[in-house]
């Protein structure tokens, strides 16, 4: 069996990768580095807008803190799998105490990629 805490390391580092770029406001290469189903889900138009929908209202993150990890091979409306629910406390400019839900999964050829992002 993989070492449970090497795969978390590597799916928050995924996960972290992945924030800076959509902190950049970079749609594309954030949609380039999602997992397969991610892509499946979600054209790279549809995520263009979703994203700057998401951001808009709560401005630019100023800091970004690691709340809690969990591991899970079952999530509601997604295939089977390993993922992590990975939260962040996050102040933007516009909301001190937001949160972020970064969910990465070990994607068919064995790479931790970001397959959903939700913001509160």
């Amino acid at each position: 069996m993989e070492n449970v805490q090497s795969s978390a390391n590597d799916a928050i580092a995924a996960a972290q990768d992945w924030l800076e770029l959509i902190d950049r406001g970079d749609a594309s290469e954030s949609y380039e580095r999602a997992a397969g189903l991610f892509k499946a889900a979600v054209s790279p138009e549809q995520w263009q807008s979703s994203l700057a929908a998401a951001q808009a209202p709560l401005g630019r993150p100023l800091s970004r803190s690691l709340k809690s990890s969990r591991y899970a091979e079952e999530l509601p409306g997604a295939p089977d799998g390993k993922y992590y629910v990975i939260e962040y406390e996050t102040a933007f400019e516009k909301k001190k105490s937001g949160a972020e839900t970064v969910v990465p999964m070990l994607d068919a050829d064995g790479v931790w990629r970001v397959s959903g992002y939700f913001v509160r």
